[in-house]
């Protein structure tokens, strides 16, 4: 283990990493998020280009990456681990050969600190100016030679006098040696105490690119994308976020400047990304404005649009904007294109009138052709609809690859059908939210907020995956929010579980923090453990996200009992 922390995260990406994997076949291990799949598509474009072998595997969880580490082990050197490894100690879980480096690549916080001070085998490729508040090596290790109790052996041949002096020593170093496990404990409790997240992953390939020369707006397109993951999924801060947003604003302009007689030379079909500013309007370009209106958390909330007053509101709204419900109730791309071209200006003068303050964010836009025209968060929901897709005719690895070709522009018509599920997919969320606000099902158990999907529910099988799991818990909170009486209610996290595997009885349960705080720390994983510890409940902390977890369905109410009372 090396002292220096600066030592193991890599600080040369081209040099530390790309030029020793290169000539090897390499492993990467990609978990199922969108944010590792846009990194992933990078590092195989990378890997295409210098002729590299490679084997890609989909990984959901630790048990799987175990599986999959076992199964590709032989004759290995190299693993790549993107969004996955980065929380948990790789040398303890798998066991390597001593010749085996892991690379990862893993926007997961904290990070494990045996894989911090561990400069052999593992290598960090993370951003070295995010904050990791990793404490010192001398707080978490200790070379102690003289711990063994040979001061304790009584030799006769030692004067009494002396011999008391050593056991005087003995217990100081014993004394000493417990005052330093107590407060490693303690700095270790600190450091695990929330979850967070650390810089996109396909930020870190796509400066891997740059730096080899080899970046292009596709690249560039695909590192906006896993950023807009995070931001989409409410993963990181506004404040990081926009940073992020800066930094990949330099490359747009840089790889999209263009002289004015150029416009002629370039072919229509070229892809062109530039900054634009975009409004929280899930899908709209591919939907019905009336349809993503009411599918979209922030606005839907705002309205609350699951009341008859609310209906009225939007109806009041888009009245105020000049826009006819005949052309905002068919699709976008068949409205006149002069309330088209309006329809941006008019909405945000609206939106200050009925207090939608936040309605846009900082994003990207891609056009290729006359017809494509994309947004970054709705690739994000498209990627994730293929992703998480409910149909059962391919394996959960296929239908990462659909969502990994999908990210390629000649795969035009695998994205349609990632709009279309993703489509699915909220309305789903949105018809449970409505019925769960309606009903009351949403309670609010003293310390959090908790919901449970029932077996029955209509659409429950949308629930048994962790991405769409975790953006109904968000919409459900802001709806809970939104029609609470209690100021209160803002301060509270949110606690959700649905039917994971009814055979076998299982169920999935995500946290979320509370909605009031901008600061995206969630300290659910380690709730979770100790109220299953507590209660003997058999869980399964298997996701790579703390406070994701599954568990037997007959002993969530003993879990929840414990969970209030240890947050209480």
């Amino acid at each position: 283990l090396k002292r220096s922390v600066v030592s193991m995260f890599v600080t040369d990406i081209r040099k530390e990493f790309y030029d020793k994997v290169v000539h090897e076949r390499v492993l990467v291990l990609v978990a199922f998020d969108v944010d590792a799949l846009c990194a992933c598509k990078i590092l195989q474009y990378l890997f295409q280009c210098d002729h590299v072998q490679y084997t890609i595997v989909p990984i959901s969880g630790r048990q799987e990456l175990e599986t999959a580490f076992l199964e590709h082990s032989e004759q290995l050197k190299y693993v790549v681990m993107i969004n996955c490894g980065g929380n948990i100690n790789i040398l303890e879980t798998l066991q390597p050969a001593e010749h085996v480096i892991f690379f990862i690549a893993d926007s997961h916080r904290p990070v494990d600190l045996v894989n911090v001070y561990n400069d052999d085998q593992v290598k960090l490729l993370m951003n070295t100016t995010d904050e990791f508040s990793i404490p010192a090596y001398d707080d978490l290790f200790r070379d102690d030679e003289s711990d063994d109790d040979s001061g304790n052996e009584s030799d006769s041949s030692v004067p009494s006098g002396k011999r008391r002096r050593f056991d005087e020593e003995a217990l100081e170093k014993r004394r000493e040696r417990r005052l330093w496990e107590e407060k490693r404990k303690q700095i270790l409790l600190d450091y695990e105490e929330f979850s967070t997240y650390g810089t996109s992953s396909a930020m870190i390939m796509f400066d891997l690119a740059w730096k080899m020369s080899k970046d292009s707006n596709d690249l560039l397109w695909w590192g906006i994308v896993g950023l807009t993951d995070q931001y989409v999924n409410n993963r990181v801060e506004r404040g990081k976020y926009m940073t992020d947003v800066g930094d990949l604003h330099k490359h747009t302009l840089r790889l999209n400047h263009r002289n004015e007689d150029d416009d002629n030379t370039v072919s229509v079909d070229c892809l062109r990304v530039y900054f634009d500013e975009e409004l929280k309007l899930a899908l709209y370009r591919h939907w019905s404005l009336f349809e993503s209106l009411k599918h979209s958390s922030y606005p839907a909330c705002k309205f609350k649009m699951w009341t008859v007053k609310g209906q009225q509101k939007m109806h009041e709204f888009l009245a105020d904007m000049g826009l006819p419900l005949v052309q905002v109730k068919q699709k976008f791309g068949s409205m006149d294109m002069g309330l088209r071209e309006s329809f941006k200006g008019l909405f945000t003068a609206s939106c200050e009138k009925y207090g939608l303050d936040d309605i846009s964010f900082g994003s990207f836009i891609a056009q290729y052709g006359y017809k494509n025209k994309l947004c970054a968060a709705d690739v994000v929901y498209a990627v994730n609809g293929l992703m998480e897709c409910v149909e059962t005719e391919k394996s959960a690895t296929g239908y990462f690859l659909e969502a990994l070709d999908c990210l390629s522009r000649q795969n035009v018509k695998k994205l349609v059908r990632g709009l279309d599920l993703a489509k699915r997919q909220l309305t789903a969320i949105m018809q449970t939210v409505h019925s769960f606000i309606d009903m009351k099902q949403i309670i609010s158990a003293g310390p959090f907020l908790y919901a449970y999907i029932p077996e029955g529910h209509p659409d429950v099988k949308f629930f048994s995956r962790p991405n769409c799991l975790g953006m109904l818990a968000y919409f459900m909170q802001e709806a809970y929010v939104a029609t609470s009486r209690s100021r209160r209610s803002t301060l509270l996290p949110m606690v959700i579980a649905a039917p994971l595997n009814p055979e076998a009885g299982t169920a999935l349960v995500i946290g979320i923090p509370p909605k009031a705080e901008e600061s995206t720390k969630n300290f659910f994983g380690r709730a979770f453990e100790q109220a299953a510890i507590q209660t003997n409940s058999r869980t399964l902390h298997d996701n790579f996200d703390t406070s994701i977890i599954e568990m037997k369905s007959e002993d969530r109410s003993k879990f929840f009992d414990a969970l209030i009372s240890l947050l209480s």
